[in-house]
């Protein structure tokens, strides 16, 4: 019995002592006890999003079934097909889409495990930072993966809507290239939507002032302009200001908490002296 727990001691995470403090083998212990915690959840959720892989595709090609139908009545000699090429291409899809479902589907966990492997290390003022960055930055990027999936069909419309229409034309679709194309823009958005966390941790931090951020602000917004420019793969114009215009609101929402935070902040510090 004592052999079989040896043997199975690794599937539980070692004990930190008061304080966080830790040896360097526990440290590598804990580690590995996360990264398979996260791995496994990855692989279930990727073998459960395989199962349903028929479902998931149809969602992931909605936005090119509506900008086909929205394309069909302002252009009718356009015919857009999508097609999958290759003997291993069917069976790549399936593993492409499922390992990045399953990644998405299990990123409660993998958060978790990363959470838990630098908490010991926090005291508790950095704790609630942590947390709030968390919380606030989870919302946030689903929001963003969301919006660009629901901008997706007026992006692709106007990409396609270049295509030829005086005498009648077949466009090609290869459905990898479409899936990345769609993944890509949904976290690009996601990552974009980020922004006012990041602006914000770093004002807690005592990194920026409000006052440099209201000094920047013509700057970002144009740099903002830029990126969502640069960042979003359908290159289409309509994409391009559905990043950009949420993440200018975001960063003068993050101005503002930052001022609020930048007034208490100076209060607190008079009322001290």
């Amino acid at each position: 019995m004592s052999g079989k727990r040896r043997r199975l001691a690794w599937l539980r995470p070692p004990q930190a002592q008061p304080g966080g403090v830790m040896s360097l083998a526990d440290h590598l212990r804990e580690l590995r006890y996360r990264l398979v915690i996260a791995s496994v959840s990855i692989v279930l959720a990727a073998c459960l999003a395989a199962i349903w892989f028929n479902q998931l595709y149809l969602l992931l090609m909605q936005p090119y079934l509506r900008a086909v139908d929205i394309l069909k009545e302002n252009a009718p000699n356009l015919n857009p097909t999508t097609v999958i090429s290759g003997v291993t291409a069917p069976f790549i899809l399936v593993m492409q889409v499922s390992l990045i479902a399953g990644l998405v589907a299990s990123s409660p966990i993998w958060l978790y495990q990363l959470w838990a492997f630098i908490a010991p290390a926090l005291v508790a003022k950095e704790k609630r930072y942590a947390l709030a960055f968390l919380g606030a930055a989870i919302p946030l990027f689903l929001l963003g993966v969301v919006i660009g999936y629901l901008i997706m069909p007026q992006g692709i419309w106007v990409m396609l809507s270049f295509t030829p229409a005086t005498v009648p034309v077949t466009n090609l679709l290869a459905v990898d290239d479409f899936l990345k194309l769609t993944m890509q823009l949904m976290v690009i958005f996601g990552l974009g939507f980020l922004m006012p966390v990041v602006v914000v941790g770093a004002n807690l931090i005592g990194v920026v002032s409000a006052e440099q951020l209201a000094k920047a602000r013509t700057y970002v917004i144009f740099a903002t302009f830029v990126f969502g420019a640069v960042a979003t793969p359908s290159t289409d114009p309509f994409s391009m200001l559905a990043l950009a215009l949420p993440m200018v609101v975001l960063y003068l929402i993050a101005e503002l908490i930052c001022r609020i935070h930048d007034r208490r902040k100076a209060k607190e510090t008079a009322e001290a002296n």
